[in-house]
């Protein structure tokens, strides 16, 4: 029995000592890469007008719209970023004292299709040509 009880000891010692196991954590790192697409619209603003523009986004991200060119570059009209429903753009985020250079930044949540809206804000008196720029994932 004192051999068997030895025995016994001896086997839980040795298991002890050859438990000497190390535990590593393993991190993965994926860098994603994100596109961004440029879409450009351009159109004539006329006195209580307004355009809106339709663009899909194939990821989340920052969009930006900016109104880049005014054909006087000193009238004051409003520009927005909205979801688009098929027929309308229903504008979320806006600036209606938006002149040359301006820019409206969103941030989308994921795929889908937005839009850019330029209007009239009273202040347009003969029409006006523009381009906006929308950069978007």
């Amino acid at each position: 029995m004192r051999r068997s009880l030895l025995a016994a000891l001896a086997i839980s010692i040795a298991s002890v000592a050859c438990s000497n196991s190390t535990t590593t954590a393993t991190t993965t790192t994926s860098a994603t890469t994100t596109t961004s697409v440029t879409d450009t619209f351009t159109g004539t603003l006329t006195r209580n007008g307004a355009s809106s523009f339709a663009f899909s986004v194939a990821s989340a991200g920052f969009v930006t719209a900016t109104l880049s060119n005014v054909a006087d570059g000193s009238t004051i009209v409003g520009l927005g970023l909205g979801t688009w429903n098929g027929v309308t753009c229903q504008v979320v985020l806006a600036n209606d004292q938006a002149v040359q250079g301006v820019s409206v930044v969103g941030s989308a949540t994921g795929i889908g299709t937005l839009c850019a809206r330029v209007y009239d804000i009273g202040k347009v008196t003969t029409p006006l040509d523009y381009q906006i720029t929308v950069v978007h994932p």
